[in-house]
């Protein structure tokens, strides 16, 4: 249809790389139209569409909305729905989407069709589902580009980098390595896995805190050892065997999770599946894996979507965005804000 402006293919140059990744739509000129067959066009479209609004669409445009990528949605919209991201600026944020998804376009649209399977999946195909992409870019150039010249060696460290205290029926977790930002490394991984395993092995055990050493929560995945996985598949198996995130989930109804300062990458993907997070005033989040040549991978194409819609966390993930702890209450992204206890820090 070309009132869509969307093909029914993606057009790719010689070398592979696409050439139209991303589709705008303009609601306002579909106030008073049918949007059934655009609806269509777009779930099958491989490209990102993205829909732009300076007024309120009506409800006959759900088919519509519910296919898009996502809708940018201008203060006067006042969208109180997860479908629409609102934005000050609508025109600047399409501007600042186009240049984020053609910087690394693979990785954008690899996203946008994860996006679409996950929210409609169980808790392990989803994983599987995000670990198999996020493998796949590893071995993809958009990751081979961002990793270029940059260090890959992690630092070395004897002492525990995460440290669990049971209290009665309480198992407080600690993310202990505040030199790095609590960095979410192979090591931290298998240390969360195994004190969060303690808690499923033990069902008198009733409720696990987790928090961050430190002013922040998580910076996220440690970048010195990005890209140091030799084979991919390996790499695959272990990311879904053995991510926490998993085991977050399957504790998530006695599992709070206490966060101040950066959540970033893995830090917010695994709160967001624990069954209460709370927040300081300061806390704030990101997801910044695109721009990297990657997809979320610690279960974030999962878990943040069940929380906020997988249109806003398309707009997180595919802008990288910085959300405050203001609208990360609004959207459901957390549950609470609270001045955290100075042993919370």
């Amino acid at each position: 249809m070309e009132r869509t402006g969307v093909d029914e293919g993606l057009r790719l140059a010689a070398d592979g790389r696409p050439q139209a990744p991303i589709r705008r739509l303009d609601l306002d000129d579909w106030q008073d139209e049918d949007p059934a067959a655009a609806a269509e066009q777009v779930r099958e479209s491989l490209s990102l569409t993205i829909g732009v609004a300076t007024r309120r669409p009506p409800e006959r445009l759900r088919p519509l909305l519910d296919a898009l990528t996502l809708t940018l949605a201008g203060p006067q919209v006042a969208p109180d729905e997860r479908a629409l991201v609102p934005v000050e600026a609508p025109e600047q944020a399409y501007t600042t989407l186009t240049r984020a998804v053609g910087r690394n376009p693979r990785a954008a649209l690899a996203l946008g069709q994860l996006l679409r399977q996950t929210p409609s999946l169980g808790t392990l195909q989803g994983l599987a589902a995000e670990a198999a992409a996020y493998s796949m870019l590893l071995g993809g150039t958009e990751f081979a580009a961002w990793r270029a010249g940059r260090k890959t060696s992690p630092a070395p460290s004897d002492r525990p980098l995460v440290r669990a205290d049971r209290n009665g029926d309480r198992l407080s977790i600690l993310l202990d390595r505040p030199s790095r930002r609590n960095a979410f490394s192979f090591r931290m991984r298998e240390e969360l896995y195994e004190a969060l395993e303690l808690a499923l092995l033990d069902d008198t055990i009733d409720e696990v805190e987790l928090t961050g050493a430190g002013p922040v929560f998580s910076s996220g995945g440690d970048l010195a050892e990005f890209g140091s996985a030799r084979d991919l598949v390996a790499a695959y198996l272990v990311r879904l065997d053995r991510g926490p995130w998993r085991l977050i989930h399957r504790l998530r109804d006695r599992t709070t999770v206490r966060v101040q300062g950066a959540a970033v990458g893995a830090g917010i993907e695994m709160a967001a599946f624990a069954g209460r997070v709370v927040a300081s005033p300061d806390a704030f989040f990101l997801l910044p894996e695109v721009a990297m040549g990657l997809v979320p991978g610690a279960g974030g194409t999962v878990s943040v979507p069940r929380r906020i819609g997988r249109w806003r966390a398309a707009w997180m993930m595919l802008s990288g965005a910085r959300i405050d702890a203001t609208t990360a209450l609004r959207w459901g992204l957390i549950d609470e804000i609270d001045e955290l206890d100075d042993h919370d820090r």
